[in-house]
């Protein structure tokens, strides 16, 4: 299946988008909640969902989180980028990611609450919460889903099905060595856009613009926590016709700049947070001491099916 503009296509096979239902939701930026038929596909491209959008979910730490895995919400994606094409879709989903940091704020700050709740997927990012889900649930998290690992599964699919991605976020010249990476990484992807997450808030309609103006299908937004979040909330109507926006932190640094991520069996037992608190002690060292017990707290207090 390869989505090119308003058509869906199945190796020759043709579906016009304007023929899927259109779905009769206001134009907010509230959660969308939208389903759409199951598509029938050809040589081993996977049947899209037939009720995308609505993942089931658990509480984790007192944020309600997507019971999925990398491989379900990399479909869901294109799923969703077929919706906004053929107008179905009136603003984009918002996906963003809980860990945590994520989870200490999000019970610190008010507003940061507001702003997590306004969130139509959140998915698990910190090893934390599976560990959290396994040990308190019924049926815990199928995985974990760090925005880093995540990205690939999400330019595979985006390079197969012809998904479009911006980037914005990071230093100068970051996001556009992203883009390149990833692109030399996935023949075929598609990054139409990629500029620096630092800017004066009199130039974010002119960034809106750029990026309405690339027919981008998927805004990765790594602005930092909680300015991306606050950026996709107050400008979500203003980006329609987008799928997706993904708020995705330090994404950038990783793919196109410099810095290292933990080992695997670091990753792997939980301790990411450790390796990248030794990389910028003064900068992360005194986060870590103080959202991590507040975390290990609601994650055992406000984990619940």
């Amino acid at each position: 299946m390869r989505l090119q503009d308003d058509t869906i296509r199945f190796d020759g096979a043709v579906a016009s988008a304007a023929n899927l239902p259109a779905a009769n939701l206001p134009a907010t930026d509230l959660k969308v909640r939208v389903t759409w038929p199951k598509v029938a596909a050809t040589d081993g491209v996977r049947d899209v969902p037939a009720q995308a959008g609505i993942l089931p979910e658990a509480i984790v730490g007192g944020i309600s989180t997507a019971r999925t895995n990398r491989a379900e919400l990399a479909q869901l994606m294109v799923a969703d980028v077929c919706l906004a094409r053929s107008g179905s879709l009136p603003v984009p989903r918002l996906v963003i990611a809980s860990n945590g940091s994520v989870i200490a704020k999000y019970h610190r700050d008010s507003d940061f609450r507001a702003l997590i709740d306004r969130a139509d997927i959140v998915d698990p990012d910190g090893q934390p919460l599976i560990f959290a889900s396994k040990l308190l649930l019924r049926e815990p998290l199928h995985e974990r889903i760090a925005t880093t690992d995540f990205i690939n599964d999400a330019a595979a699919a985006a390079a197969e099905h012809g998904v479009r991605f911006y980037f914005l976020g990071a230093r100068a010249g970051v996001a556009e060595a992203a883009a390149q990476r990833l692109a030399a990484d996935f023949p075929g992807l598609q990054v139409v856009g990629a500029e620096s997450g630092y800017f004066e808030r009199s130039e974010i309609p002119g960034i809106l613009a750029r990026i309405r103006a690339s027919r981008a299908d998927v805004l990765w937004l790594g602005l930092g926590s909680p300015h991306q979040e606050r950026f996709a909330v107050e400008h979500r109507a203003q980006l329609a016709g987008l799928g997706w926006i993904r708020t995705c932190g330090g994404l950038f640094d990783y793919i196109g700049g410099d810095v290292p991520r933990a080992p695997r069996w670091m990753q792997k037992i939980g301790l990411e947070w450790m390796f990248r608190a030794i990389l910028e002690p003064r900068r992360l060292g005194v986060r870590y001491l103080v959202t991590n017990p507040a975390a290990v707290y609601h994650l055992l207090t406000k984990t619940r099916n």
